[in-house]
């Protein structure tokens, strides 16, 4: 009888929180859906291409926080994927074992530096360091490429997507190692046996049978890099306007929201961030469904179904 009372109690108790967790996402988005209505109603579809941002006379479009959401996440996986699976296959196939532990602990703890922190920390140390460094190199060795060209500036485009490269690597590095770790001993040691250098083993072992894993963390790294806000309105520049040159100011569709709601004036204003919270809500319940329906593929391939 016991037992039987503790059995249906575990599943009322698991039921509940899977149904809890059904219910806040339809809260979220039945509220973000409701508050867009009034900019929905206003503006329609061409408010996603739209690129005037004016307050004064609430004409609102969100075409030039797309492109710079679009491009700092792409700024982000470019410098932060690379990394990433370099630490990856460090920790799990170089790195003696005292050291891995460290270097391990480090990365993760990495993940729980707060966004504003590091929002700062670009401020005082990145901003200053490209502004007088990194971009006049960029600029003299390749101005003549539209997105190098420009002045120099302690806050843009680039700077931004190199704090959400920063945020992205403690995630597709933890799960690309444990993809790494999980691949069968008995294939690196027979490809290691007809005379495949390391190098060879892990390209041709490790990182193939990886390979639809590894796009599901960088798709997950790139839902992390669309959502943060806080960190990219510290450096980013809050600009209206689409600039050709990563140096230049920027804004995306988190950051606006971030920056504006609290002192957004008319009931139209706040509609329209509430439209960029759904598109956002939408592009990142997007990213999110096809990362697991790479997971879910790849596991079913590696399960022989």
């Amino acid at each position: 009888m016991r037992d039987w009372l503790g059995d249906r109690v575990l599943i009322a108790l698991t039921a509940l929180a899977a149904l809890g967790t059904v219910v806040v996402m339809a809260l979220i988005i039945y509220r973000v859906l409701h508050g867009a209505h009034l900019a929905f109603s206003s503006f329609g579809l061409g408010f996603v291409t739209g690129t005037t941002w004016d307050t004064v006379h609430n004409q609102f479009g969100a075409g030039t926080l797309l492109y710079g959401t679009a491009v700092t996440s792409a700024i982000a996986l470019l410098i932060g994927g690379p990394f990433a699976i370099a630490i990856a296959l460090f920790l799990s196939e170089l790195a003696p074992a005292g050291v891995r532990g460290v270097v391990g602990a480090l990365v993760e703890m990495l993940a729980a530096v707060p966004s504003v922190v590091l929002g700062l920390w670009g401020i005082l140390v990145l901003g200053p360091f490209f502004a007088n460094h990194l971009e006049p190199w960029l600029h003299s060795w390749f101005g003549f490429i539209p997105i190098f060209s420009g002045d120099p500036s302690s806050s843009g485009i680039l700077i931004a997507g190199a704090i959400l490269a920063i945020m992205v690597v403690p995630i597709i590095a933890s799960i690309c190692r444990e993809l790494f770790v999980s691949v069968p001993q008995d294939q690196q040691d027979a490809a290691l046996a007809l005379g495949a250098t390391r190098w060879e083993m892990t390209r041709g072992v490790i990182l193939s049978s990886s390979r639809p894993g590894i796009l599901a963390a960088l798709i997950l790294g790139l839902g992390r890099a669309l959502g943060e806000a806080i960190a990219v309105a510290q450096v980013v520049g809050a600009a209206t306007k689409i600039n050709r040159s990563l140096f230049l100011p920027g804004d995306t569709l988190a950051a606006r929201i971030a920056e504006q709601f609290q002192g957004a004036v008319t009931k139209l204003q706040i509609s329209s961030l509430f439209y960029l919270a759904a598109i956002l809500l939408v592009i990142g319940l997007g990213t999110n469904l096809i990362a697991l329906a790479i997971v879910r593929r790849f596991e079913s391939q590696r399960a022989g179904v």
